[in-house]
């Protein structure tokens, strides 16, 4: 079936509380989708950030939930909070997330109603969270405790806690009734998307962050020292976004030993992600077939080398444990004649990104439109790109210049209106699904970049605002995907 969708992740939502969550404005961009003929919203990692950059692709777990997305309004709705205990509201910037104000008055909060919710044990929703702690015990348990004992060490990595003791009984409540919550928000909202025809695309990142409960509970998994730092972190060689490469500092898997517990933690982590979502995007799938490894302490990816990954081994396993497998492979950067077979074996489908269509004139280049297949996703750009407006804005780089025109004369485009000349050639794709971030919808420029690739400070704050979800939005998509068959 043909389908198109947009990308936006929830913490660019709208909303009174600095940051996007999973109250009711979530829920209004669910009816935006289904009006605009939409019948996928993919959305990146949801778990806890780690560091000052709060990228999702850092979580301090691969199973938990984003605390932040959170809505404040749910918990005054179950009487955990009052209007009194909100007090005065920051003000917080319409456009962009401001961490240092965010995470403070949402957390304060957020304990204040876990307190609650302890001192009333008769409440109706206790049972439910007991069920929901035995049944997400093989990850929460760790987590829950990891957590604590990081609050106690004042947010330090695990490998610099100087409080290593258990951590305080009720301190491990409270991260337990927080996720409770999480995934108690989490799950009406994803049951209001599937009732409205709309499935989730989630995100699962390859690597983990070394900061992590993951790391911290099972350091036999990972490349590590006797002291518990990396020997060798993941990143990719220089490419199209960086001429030293990307060094992302995350550990690398030990996958003889994984491979000799039958993969068990990934399927954890995959069948914990295949009940929060209808569709997992692999991202950077290459390194299942050859991962680049770096010396730890570099500070560019430069000497790095390639390492052969799990490979086909990988997904019997976990094939075998969870069924068929709803994945999207990323499979953009460098790739292998290898990396291509290992994804068409499994029938995945790849991703096709018409920002990387028009750097050369290679009539190979598996980004050009007329090269694309049925199955694949198909996207104008991602999260990692420019907006289309930003691209398409003249900015002084020759080589960009030229990607332009190439760009206009491929869709006999005026360049009036080059945006939704981009949306329609995406929609009109012959790939079976089509996905627009929501930056391009709206005609947003590169103000509105969610992430520029080995960069710091700017990234991952974009929001939109209350009055950017409108009918006219709305139309002009469904149109575009009744025209070419994705209603």
């Amino acid at each position: 079936m043909r389908k198109s969708g947009i990308l936006l992740h929830p913490t660019s939502l709208p909303g009174e509380w600095g940051i996007g969550d999973l109250g009711r404005w979530a829920y209004h961009f669910v009816d935006f989708l289904k009006e605009s003929g939409q019948r996928i919203w993919q959305i990146l990692p949801l778990g806890p950030t780690v560091g000052s950059e709060h990228s999702p692709y850092q979580a301090y777990s691969s199973m938990a939930g984003n605390p932040l997305l959170i809505s404040i309004s749910w918990l005054v709705e179950h009487g955990w909070l009052s209007e009194a205990d909100i007090g005065e509201v920051p003000g917080f910037s319409p456009r962009r997330v401001e961490f240092d104000k965010v995470i403070p008055f949402k957390m304060r909060l957020i304990k204040k109603a876990a307190a609650s919710f302890f001192e009333r044990k008769s409440d109706p929703l206790f049972k439910e969270f007991l069920d929901f702690c035995l049944g997400m015990k093989y990850w929460v348990e760790p987590f829950a405790e990891f957590a604590a004992l990081k609050e106690a060490n004042s947010g330090s990595a695990w490998t610099a806690w100087t409080d290593k003791s258990r951590a305080q009984t009720q301190d491990v409540l409270d991260q337990k009734f927080i996720q409770f919550v999480f995934f108690r928000q989490w799950e009406a909202l994803k049951r209001y998307c599937n009732e409205s025809g709309i499935e989730i695309m989630g995100d699962i990142p390859i690597f983990i962050s070394h900061d992590s409960s993951d790391v911290w509970a099972n350091p036999e998994l990972f490349d590590l020292d006797d002291r518990g730092y990396p020997r060798t972190v993941a990143g990719v060689p220089p490419d199209y976004f960086s001429e030293t490469g990307q060094c992302w500092g995350n550990p690398l898997y030990r996958w003889d030993v994984m491979e000799r517990t039958g993969y068990r933690w990934w399927i954890d982590r995959v069948r914990t992600m295949l009940a929060m979502v209808d569709i997992i995007r692999l991202d950077h799938f290459r390194g299942f077939e050859a991962f680049w490894e770096i010396p730890a302490g570099s500070t560019t990816a430069v000497n790095g080398r390639w390492v052969e990954g799990p490979r086909d081994r990988f997904f019997e396993a976990l094939s075998g444990a969870l069924g068929q497998l709803p994945f999207v492979a990323e499979d953009l950067g460098y790739i292998t004649p290898e990396v291509h077979q290992l994804r068409d074996r499994w029938g995945l489908p790849g991703m096709r990104v018409l920002q990387f269509a028009f750097g050369d004139d290679s009539k190979d280049n598996p980004h050009k439109p007329y090269n694309f297949i049925r199955n694949c996703v198909a996207y104008t750009g991602t999260h990692d790109n420019d907006t289309s407006a930003g691209w398409f804005s003249p900015a002084g780089d020759p080589r960009l210049e030229r990607e332009r025109e190439a760009a206009l004369r491929y869709m006999g485009s005026d360049g009036t209106n080059p945006v939704w000349d981009f949306i329609r050639l995406t929609i009109s794709s012959v790939a079976d699904i089509a996905i627009l971030p929501m930056q391009d919808v709206l005609g947003l420029g590169s103000e509105a970049r969610m992430n520029l690739p080995a960069t710091t400070g700017n990234n991952w704050r974009w929001r939109m605002t209350e009055d950017q979800l409108t009918p006219a939005a709305a139309a002009r998509l469904r149109e575009l995907n009744r025209i070419y068959g994705r209603l």
